[in-house]
């Protein structure tokens, strides 16, 4: 889930950026000190949307920089357990799939790809048995986050697509034109038994 927080901070502005006016060097240290981070608590840091207000500043013996007492808002990415994330297929590995998810990448094992027995072949592509549904690098899905670790140097998101209505996207379209085939052909039926109650 994506969110906007509003974060109050004294930001360490290193001395390169002193040629630039204060709020500048503070947004240009932001946006440094966010690159790529992410935290259990916030989550995943997209970027810095504003800088709104910078206070005095304060050097402390030893530190060559200086700090700035400062409101910014940032846009992060926090994954919630449950929730439907779009992303694109990355990588085919022999145990599953990385997923694009834009901010960060998402794992799903084999045996969560599709409602099938998968197998993987040496073209990196995944095949189920029966269906024959093809899994590829560059496929746009839509799956559901089932794991979130935060161990290591960034999470790790567990993925499942082994529910209605996920899966691959060409997936969810055969599906809904299925599905909408067996309503018309019950609603044909159901008309024609009436017609034969009334006889």
């Amino acid at each position: 889930m994506f969110y906007v927080i509003d974060v109050e901070d004294y930001v360490r502005v290193e001395p390169r950026l002193f040629g630039l006016d204060t709020k500048t060097a503070v947004e240009e240290q932001l946006q440094n000190t966010y690159a790529k981070y992410h935290d259990e608590e916030i989550g995943e840091v997209i970027g810095v949307v504003s800088v709104s207000q910078v206070g005095e500043g304060i050097i402390i013996p030893g530190d060559g920089a200086a700090y700035y007492n400062s409101d910014f808002k940032l846009l992060v990415w926090k994954p919630e357990m449950n929730e439907l994330v779009y992303g694109t297929i990355a990588e085919i590995t022999n145990f599953g799939a990385f997923i694009n998810l834009g901010a960060i990448q998402g794992m799903i094992h084999i045996s969560q790809t599709m409602e099938d027995f998968v197998s993987f072949s040496t073209s990196n592509v995944l095949t189920g048995k029966a269906s024959k549904r093809v899994l590829k690098k560059g496929d746009n899905c839509l799956a559901r986050i089932v794991a979130i670790s935060y161990k290591g140097d960034s999470p790790k998101i567990g993925l499942t697509m082994r529910q209605p209505g996920l899966g691959k996207l060409e997936w969810i379209e055969e599906e809904k034109k299925k599905q909408k085939s067996a309503e018309k052909k019950a609603a044909k039926e159901e008309k024609s038994d009436k017609k034969e109650k009334k006889k």
